[in-house]
């Protein structure tokens, strides 16, 4: 094989690969959740709760909220939290017709909450 017919074929296997459609037309970006970010941790989470594929969850939204205090937006009965605001993030998932929320704060990764409460006034998700 001569050099000229080498270098072309390597000139076409570059412009072909950057040709390629790297992204699956039919998969819906909005709605899935990049595998590093904290929607695909609640995701995970909420597939094993409930025994499902990860794929019947959808994620409704991802915001940063700022929680009231150091329950960050889920107190339980009889416990104490700081009295300080805590910058943190909100996820509300969607799976079987039923909403999940999901809350993240003080470096804490995102946990479920049953019963959630509203981020202080101000916040972007208020």
């Amino acid at each position: 094989m001569s050099l000229r017919t080498l270098l072309l074929l390597l000139g076409l296997i570059v412009v072909l690969q950057g040709c390629r459609n790297r992204e699956d037309p039919a998969v819906d970006l909005k709605s899935q959740p990049r595998a590093d970010s904290l929607s695909a941790l609640a995701v995970t989470d909420l597939a094993s709760r409930l025994g499902i594929p990860e794929t019947d969850i959808e994620v409704l939204s991802e915001e940063n909220v700022t929680w009231r205090d150091g329950s960050l937006g889920c107190p339980r009965p009889g416990m104490m939290y700081t009295q300080a605001l805590v910058e943190g993030s909100r996820i509300v998932l969607r799976a079987g017709g039923r909403d999940y929320s999901y809350h993240s704060g003080a470096g804490k990764p995102p946990f479920y909450c049953e019963d959630p409460v509203s981020p202080a006034p101000g916040s972007s998700a208020d």
